[in-house]
């Protein structure tokens, strides 16, 4: 790995900046070189947000990214601005329970993640991001799995309750993902 961008993207309260927040923990306990850059619209609840992700295994030029090398869109609008962006041979996580429309391209790979109602089923609507951050850690590999899971349990312990249920969603997601990419292969 040289270099690797993400771009998480889609309106506030949806945890955008957490999920990059916690991949960026993640690289950085690998040793990472790691920028997080955040985004945010004119209101943070409700109003659109991003956030680009770099982590790289040398000194990072620059934080700004104009095309990710993948993208994790959580909304329309974000699908919408973003993900014609990304990269030839990149990586488009569409969190299809908010998001009915999916990528034409033939040029990237595409996972359509029901992060929404994942994490309704295991008990709460809040945990959607963390569903989706799994599904990335699988499919694109930039981080160890089980580093992200120390990640979740260090920086999200202290809500207890919604601990297990976060554990629960990362490893649905990255499960997923791995099934999902499983059956890409075959085809």
């Amino acid at each position: 790995m040289k270099q690797y961008e993400v771009t998480f993207a889609g309106f506030g309260g949806q945890g955008i900046m957490t999920a990059g927040q916690l991949l960026a923990y993640a690289g950085m306990a690998e040793g990472k070189k790691v920028i997080w850059l955040p985004s945010y619209g004119p209101e943070m609840r409700g109003g659109t947000a991003y956030c680009t992700v770099v982590i790289s295994d040398r000194r990072i030029g620059s934080p700004v990214i104009n095309n990710p090398a993948a993208l994790c869109v959580f909304n329309r609008p974000s699908f919408d601005k973003f993900a014609p962006r990304v990269k030839s041979g990149g990586l488009l996580i569409v969190n299809s329970s908010l998001i009915n429309v999916s990528s034409d391209r033939k040029d990237l790979t595409q996972l359509l993640v029901p992060a929404n109602e994942i994490s309704l089923k295991a008990g709460t609507p809040k945990a959607a991001n963390i569903v989706v951050l799994g599904a990335f850690v699988a499919a694109s590999g930039v981080v160890d799995f089980k580093t992200v899971k120390s990640v979740v349990k260090d920086k999200m312990g202290f809500k207890k309750n919604l601990l297990e249920i976060n554990l629960k969603v990362l490893k649905q997601g990255y499960e997923l993902a791995l099934d999902m990419l499983h059956k890409k292969e075959k085809v």
